[in-house]
């Protein structure tokens, strides 16, 4: 048992770590969530196209949302942040597939 303890002593110090590592960068206080910060290169291009239309339209908010705030260099009240346990990763499901099926193609045409 006592070797347990250390274990879930570092997991609770890089929890929150990770919670405070996710406040300093400060998206989260414009309203956004990790994957729309993702830069877009191909693979998330073509996972977006993939994302429900209500998905797509919420990313959309948030992204202008934040253009305006950050445009007016206004950050949202605190009670409106992004917290760190209610952001999903929504683009990653679809990322993953995109990846992957480029990665099989490329694989393909080295045959």
């Amino acid at each position: 048992m006592a070797a347990r303890a250390p274990v879930s002593a570092s997991s609770r110090l890089l929890e929150g770590f990770r919670k405070w590592y996710y406040n300093a960068a400060g998206f989260n206080q414009l309203g956004l969530m990790r994957d729309d910060m993702l830069y877009e290169d191909d693979d998330v291009k073509e996972a977006l196209k993939r994302l429900p239309e209500d998905v797509y339209y919420e990313r959309l908010f948030r992204m202008k949302r934040a253009l305006d705030l950050s445009m007016k260099h206004q950050i949202l009240p605190k009670e409106q942040w992004t917290k760190f346990e209610e952001d999903k990763r929504y683009l990653e499901p679809y990322l993953k597939d995109v990846i992957r099926e480029r990665l099989e193609r490329e694989e393909w045409d080295k045959k």
